[in-house]
């Protein structure tokens, strides 16, 4: 499929994943599908790489179920991992300072190949959780 220069309008997909390690290959897949779909090509790899260490955080450190979202809005892609503990992210350290270790490196690299990141808490109907996001800019 041949690349857009920019898709001219905002597009918003979630996929819910069970607790379940296989989630993470799922839905490093489907963003490759949505992206290569919306010709936004140029981004997967590195888009991959962010959305695995935030599900897979998602996956590994909770009990419940997770969410992938994927938003493109004004020549920004915002990833977002959403899951039922409303307890904040570990602040990650540079992957300086983690060395060899491979703990605490999901949320450094996050750090380090996103234009921006955060988190945020949630709460609807009464249900409590968070969303850890990131943004890559299309230039």
């Amino acid at each position: 499929m041949p690349e857009n220069p920019i898709p001219p309008s905002p597009w918003e997909y979630c996929l819910y994943v069970p607790n379940d390690p296989r989630a993470v290959t799922i839905s490093r897949r489907t963003l490759r599908l949505i992206l290569t779909m919306h010709g936004l090509i140029r981004l997967a790899d590195t888009a991959e790489l962010l959305a695995t260490e935030l599900v897979a955080n998602a996956v590994q450190h909770t009990k419940g179920p997770a969410a992938l979202r994927v938003e493109w809005s004004d020549g920004v892609l915002r990833l977002g991992a959403w899951d039922a503990d409303p307890e904040p992210p570990h602040s990650p350290r540079s992957l300086e300072e983690l060395g060899d270790s491979e703990d605490g490196r999901g949320l450094a690299l996050v750090r380090a190949c996103a234009d921006q990141w955060g988190w945020q808490p949630l709460s609807r109907n009464g249900n409590r959780g968070k969303l850890v996001w990131c943004e890559l800019g299309a230039a």
